[in-house]
């Protein structure tokens, strides 16, 4: 009778001492529940069922439990009843993680003026967003089909789980393809993930063009002054050559999972990290530094709404990008790191961008030169990264040209641009460990070769 009773209290014993122990980790799936959860809903208009479905799918996220508030435009998230999370939804702002004290406050952030360009469905991309009824004589039309049905193909036990693909050639759209069986359309936006740190050097490019910012400089932080991180230029920050201590572990609680499901201010939680390097003599993938360099942005504007407006002001509404959604984190700085939202056609034209070195309808946006700095190797890279674009200098991707650059995101998000070929290709998904993206190009590419 004793041993009946003595064994229930113990497994209950086990449970509370692992559940407090693995606490840290489930706030930490919690949080990405909820932010997820939320920005799918109410920034890309997909059902929750689906986000359920291919967002949270992986790991212990896929252990979580999510309300859906439809009228307080929220989200709350809970994982075995031992932790939870909650989003909102600011209109203009994205979502954010709150704390219950902090939900009023944030509720009432300044909405976002955008002044979207206004485009025609009926005019081909990228003026409006239909498809070109341009013919090349180098393009294998089957060849391009087959490639792009490639991605969908979720035959055999390698699933693939694209969402999207867009392909651009000299300017026009060419073809793209979408999962119609999750949804997924040509209006819906798709979560960037770290593709968003391209969009911040387009910003950072913006600045030093207007005469306000210039990558030689010394990172403009105050709290730096009094110890050797003052050396630490904007050169190294946007080649992720800090010299900062930093874990960019996403499988456990890590810097990055900490900054981005546990703080409310990423740039203050950012630049509390030590020096552990000289600046420029280190590679280390850290997307602190990509929201270091979002909160000197806001400093360098000095005024919020400024801050709130400039990436569409200045490039965004340039370029016909109207689907654009930069979120900020509790405190309002945009988290460049990770959270911003835009449709694959969007997507492309932010590759084109910078196909045409920065250039759009006779527009300088970006300085002259800067598209070259962006895609020139950081010292220590040794040809994988420039300034928050990948490249393929190195030859990682083996059968796609070495002049390709990239935005890269989690989860495989994509837009290659290959200005030898007159290429941008976009390729959004939610999963890439079964996708070869090398594979992928390859395929693209054999449907521009010359005809025999």
């Amino acid at each position: 009778m004793k041993r009946s009773i003595w064994i229930p209290l113990l497994i209950v014993a086990a449970i509370l001492i692992i559940g407090t122990s693995q606490y840290p980790k489930l706030s930490i799936a919690t949080g990405y529940g909820a932010k997820c959860m939320a920005s799918g809903v109410f920034v890309a208009g997909r059902e929750a069922n689906s986000v359920k479905e291919n967002d949270l799918d992986y790991s212990i996220v896929k252990y979580t439990t999510s309300h859906v508030d439809y009228q307080e435009k929220s989200v709350t998230t809970t994982i075995f009843g031992l932790a939870k999370q909650k989003a909102i939804y600011r209109e203009g702002l994205g979502c954010c993680l709150v704390t219950e004290r902090q939900l009023f406050q944030h509720l009432v952030a300044p909405s976002l003026q955008k002044i979207a360009s206004v485009t025609s469905w009926r005019n081909p991309w990228p003026d409006g967003e239909g498809k070109s009824d341009s013919l090349f004589s180098e393009l294998d039309t089957t060849k391009l089909q087959n490639a792009v049905g490639w991605a969908f193909d979720e035959s055999g036990v390698k699933l693939k789980r694209t969402a999207a693909v867009v392909v651009i050639y000299k300017g026009k759209l060419v073809t793209e393809q979408y999962w119609k069986e999750q949804s997924i359309t040509p209006d819906t936006r798709l979560w960037g993930w770290s593709m968003n740190k391209s969009i911040v050097n387009a910003m950072i490019g913006v600045l030093v063009k207007q005469g306000r910012m210039s990558v030689q400089a010394l990172a403009p932080i105050e709290e730096w002054l009094r110890d050797k991180r003052r050396e630490i230029k904007i050169n190294d920050l946007l080649h992720m050559s800090s010299g900062l201590k930093w874990n960019e572990d996403y499988g456990d609680l890590s810097d990055v999972t900490t900054m981005l499901y546990k703080e409310q201010d990423c740039y203050k939680f950012a630049i509390g990290f030590p020096s552990e390097k000289i600046p420029d003599s280190e590679w280390k993938y850290s997307s602190g530094t990509t929201n270091i360099l979002s909160g000197i942005i806001r400093k360098t504007l000095k005024n919020d709404q400024q801050y709130f407006e400039f990436p569409y002001h200045e490039i965004a509404n340039k370029i016909g990008m109207s689907s654009l959604i930069l979120e900020t984190d509790a405190n309002g700085n945009f988290v460049g790191s990770s959270y911003g939202y835009a449709t694959a056609r969007d997507w492309a034209k932010f590759g084109q961008l910078y196909l045409q070195d920065g250039v759009w309808k006779g527009d300088s946006i970006l300085p002259k030169g800067w598209v070259s700095y962006t895609t020139t190797s950081a010292k220590a890279a040794n040809g994988k990264y420039g300034a928050f674009f990948w490249l393929n200098r190195s030859g990682s991707m083996p059968d796609v040209p070495e002049d390709m650059f990239a935005c890269q995101g989690h989860r495989g998000q994509r837009v290659f641009i290959i200005p030898s070929k007159q290429l941008v290709v976009v390729r959004l998904g939610f999963g890439e460990e079964k996708f070869d993206h090398n594979q992928f190009l390859k395929g693209i590419l054999s449907a521009f070769a010359p005809s025999k």
